[in-house]
């Protein structure tokens, strides 16, 4: 498989290269840090990829997405597959206070993934093959007061792929969305951890068989699912209320 992973130096994305190199995949990294993307490219050569190249690149640069694009498929000889992973997690009370850093925020976590998926739509739309996963979230599902902006941008990245996935459908192209609940990872090391809490390996694991089966919208770990579907039921003049 040739796979192009953006936010490639994020735990989750890393966890997910992992499988794929076991499977003498041919992986194209990008990531803003070279000196992570070096590690983790020496690391998955050493676990078996078949070829790895790394771009540095701030995915915020939108600008700079279609030669990125392109330098993929000239380095591997075409894509197969493509994981768009990166991100940051706001703080919501400093943010909510400030228009520059919001603006700024919606960017990084949504309007990258739509410039990415714009572009590739129309590669993989003509190739008629392929799957596109994007890593949302859970916290898309409902507004909450106490992280709707992240929130507002993973919605905004589920629903975008949900367009595109009846869209691409009809070429033969899968666009997976995946909806992580916790991880415990470096985004998330500030936070008091719980048992919701999953691994990176665990979630890098599920979104490699999620891809392989060119699925649509997975949770997880599963049970998010249900989790959200109860809070998506919880009527608006009671959910306003909840310490949520």
């Amino acid at each position: 498989m040739k796979l192009l992973i953006a936010g490639a130096t994020s735990a989750i994305a890393h966890e997910t290269a992992r499988y794929f190199a076991a499977d003498g995949a041919e992986l194209f990294l990008v990531g803003r840090d070279p000196e992570k993307l070096a590690a983790i490219q020496h690391d998955l050569q050493v676990r078996g990829a078949k070829r790895v190249v790394s771009y540095a690149l701030d995915l915020n640069e939108l600008e700079r997405h279609e030669a990125m694009i392109s330098e993929a498929y000239e380095a591997l000889g075409g894509l197969d597959a493509v994981l768009i992973a990166h991100g940051t997690l706001p703080d919501q009370a400093r943010v909510q206070h400030n228009r520059a850093e919001t603006l700024q925020e919606f960017q990084t976590n949504a309007l990258s993934y739509i410039s990415l998926l714009t572009i590739l739509a129309e590669r993989f739309e003509q190739q008629r093959r392929g799957c596109i996963a994007v890593i949302s979230s859970v916290a898309g599902d409902r507004g909450r007061g106490s992280n709707y902006v992240y929130g507002a941008a993973k919605g905004a990245v589920s629903l975008f792929a949900s367009g595109l996935r009846a869209r691409l459908s009809k070429a033969g192209v899968a666009v997976v969305t995946i909806k992580p609940g916790f991880v415990d990872t470096p985004m998330t090391a500030h936070l008091k951890k719980n048992p919701l809490y999953a691994s990176p390996a665990r979630v890098g694991r599920r979104i490699y068989v999620a891809m392989l089966k060119g699925e649509d919208v997975v949770y997880v770990p599963w049970f998010w699912r249900y989790i959200m579907g109860i809070i998506r039921l919880i009527p608006e003049r009671l959910f306003k209320r909840l310490p949520l």
